[in-house]
């Protein structure tokens, strides 16, 4: 049977597919040596003991993760995996997470711990309290020689300088600094004096942090009954009293900026309001001052305004008469002118004359020649008027019969049985009463 040939890859590619199946990820503990930090940020180094050593590189996301410098003959634990650099057929760790050697009991006494303590509530929002906004004083829970105690006071300082600091000295580093901690707040709480308490420390190793992963600490800190703030450590670092804590702080500075925010705020509000108050009363004052001169340019001696009014008053006058001589000037010009235009156009009336009185005696004999003749068509119509009159007519032998009532009858039924009537002639009249039947007189028959 032949075997198949192999090339160097595709060999180192099956070791290494054969080795990270064989070997999850594990813990392996060994001393540092050959540490070389690349520009890349990544490390090389070798892991070894008094018998072995093996080759290890920590990727430059997993470095920024470690909480310590790390240098050659340090006892470490690693968490990596088992590969094979190809190119060269190195066998490597490949590490992910990396803590000083002897600490995995305190790693796993801080798992358990918070467990323990998640599981009883006491990391659960609902039970953790709002801070105090404009909090008056701030009590401080921390060695009174350690740096960031200073670093709260610069703080505090700066931001809030009016507000009262009180120092709750304690260890916060060895065997009696938990229960210093917890004598502390307690000494805190039955002073009452504090709006809020800042328990902190500067960074260090997860020993050095220790008595803020203590459980009587963390019990302490959750019956406080004033608000707690953590600022242990660096921002990287976490405790338990970080969890249990009202509010978590990245750095002991961090915290004092924390309760001292609303009073930052509130002092550059006022700062700002203090500029716009400056520049609104600066204002103002201009203004002011500019009507003051104002007014003082317009104080004047009454002398001098006299003098001033009696000039202006000339001046006026001479502009008055001036004004006056060219309106007078140019009335008179315009008179003449007037009078030149209405003599060139004034009519010659002696020409009328002789026309007006040839018109008037035409306008005599016309009327005289109209006045004949309406008195004679008035004559002519007097006549006929008089030819046409009833008493003419009666002088020729008529008559006219008017009933008892006055009017003239043309019918003899007109007339009434034994009614009397009146017959005018052309000198009198005589009254008569009808003989003639009723028949005849209510209309029966006419005679012919």
């Amino acid at each position: 049977m032949t075997l198949p040939v192999l090339s160097v890859s595709e060999l180192s590619g099956k070791l290494r597919r054969s080795i990270e199946s064989s070997f999850p990820l594990l813990w392996v503990s060994g001393e540092v040596s050959n540490l070389v930090r690349a520009a890349s940020g990544h490390i090389y180094f070798s892991l070894k003991d008094e018998s072995a050593q093996m080759r290890c590189v920590m990727f430059r996301n997993r470095v920024q993760l470690v909480g310590w410098q790390l240098a050659n003959g340090q006892q470490v634990e690693v968490n990596a995996r088992i590969t094979l650099f190809e190119a060269r057929g190195d066998v490597q760790l490949s590490v992910d997470g990396m803590r000083r050697a002897g600490l995995g009991k305190l790693y796993e006494a801080f798992a358990r711990l918070r467990q323990q303590l998640d599981t009883e509530g006491m990391f659960a929002c609902e039970r953790k309290r709002p801070l105090p906004l404009y909090p008056r004083r701030i009590g401080v829970i921390t060695s009174p020689q350690a740096a960031a105690f200073h670093d709260v006071i610069a703080a505090l300082r700066r931001r809030a300088p009016h507000v009262s600091i009180v120092l709750y000295p304690t260890r916060v580093q060895g065997a009696e600094a938990a229960p210093g901690i917890v004598e502390a707040l307690h000494s805190a709480n039955r002073a009452g004096n504090c709006d809020v308490l800042l328990l902190v420390r500067g960074g260090g190793s997860i020993e050095d942090l220790w008595p803020f992963n203590e459980e009587s600490t963390a019990r302490a800190i959750g019956t406080s009954a004033i608000p707690v703030v953590s600022g242990v450590g660096h921002e990287t670092d976490l405790t338990i009293s970080d969890l249990v804590a009202d509010q978590r702080a990245a750095t002991p500075t961090a915290a004092a900026e924390l309760v001292s925010a609303h009073w930052f705020a509130a002092a550059h509000t006022l700062e700002r309001v203090r500029h716009r108050l400056r520049e609104s009363m600066n204002r103002r004052l201009r203004e002011a001052s500019l009507r003051v001169d104002g007014l003082a340019a317009q104080l004047i001696h009454p002398a001098t305004r006299i003098a001033r009014s009696l000039e202006q008053a000339g001046w006026l006058a001479s502009r008055l008469h001036a004004a006056m001589h060219r309106q007078l000037t140019l009335a008179d010009f315009r008179i003449r002118s007037g009078q030149t235009r209405w003599q060139a156009r004034r009519p010659d009336l002696r020409l009328y004359r002789d026309e007006q009185t040839r018109l008037t005696h035409r306008l005599h004999h016309a009327m005289q020649a109209q006045l004949s003749e309406h008195q004679h068509a008035l004559s002519h119509a007097e006549q006929a008027i008089a030819h046409l009159a009833p008493e003419r007519t009666l002088a020729r032998g008529y008559a006219i019969v008017r009933n008892h009532q006055g009017a003239v009858v043309l019918d003899p039924t007109q007339l009434t049985s034994h009614a009397a009537f009146s017959i005018q002639l052309a000198h009198g009249s005589i009254s008569a009463h009808p003989i003639l039947p009723d028949a005849l007189i209510a209309g029966s028959h006419k005679p012919d």
